[in-house]
């Protein structure tokens, strides 16, 4: 399925598309702007992932996490990698979830909703990635 966003063949609210890592917002999200960082190329595992492309998966998440901020008010960010247990898709992938104070967001159970339709999913999308810093502007 991620494969597909990636080539085009299915619709995909795109968030980040560079050579090696590719963002999109999550279609079930548990907020809005709620983004999937995945590598391009097919991995299913992170034991299959080469060591060269954790760091660019990460640094992207990070970026996105400053969009979320920027874009959506978020005031911080919930990382998570799950892999084979409970992976609806066989893809190596990042959750980048905006937070806010008070969000509800408890554990790793969380409600999820769909946006009202593709015209809201892609406004939130857009206003992602004009807030998506280039990869040189988050310095620690």
């Amino acid at each position: 399925m991620f494969d597909d966003i990636i080539e085009g063949a299915l619709p995909g609210h795109v968030v980040l598309d560079e050579r090696d890592i590719v963002a999109f917002l999550d279609s079930r999200p548990v907020f809005d702007g709620h983004t999937l960082v995945v590598p391009r190329q097919h991995f299913a595992t992170l034991a299959e992932l080469p060591p060269g492309l954790l760091a660019p998966l990460m640094a992207a998440g990070r970026r996105v996490a400053a969009a979320q901020r920027v874009a959506l008010g978020a005031e911080g960010a919930f990382f998570a990698l799950n892999e084979i247990v409970s992976q609806s898709v066989p893809h190596v992938h990042l959750h980048v979830l905006p937070r806010r104070r008070g969000d509800g967001l408890r554990g790793f159970l969380w409600p999820r909703h769909r946006y009202s339709d593709a015209v809201e999913a892609e406004a939130v999308a857009a206003a992602l990635r004009r807030a998506l810093p280039a990869p040189d502007e988050l310095r620690p």
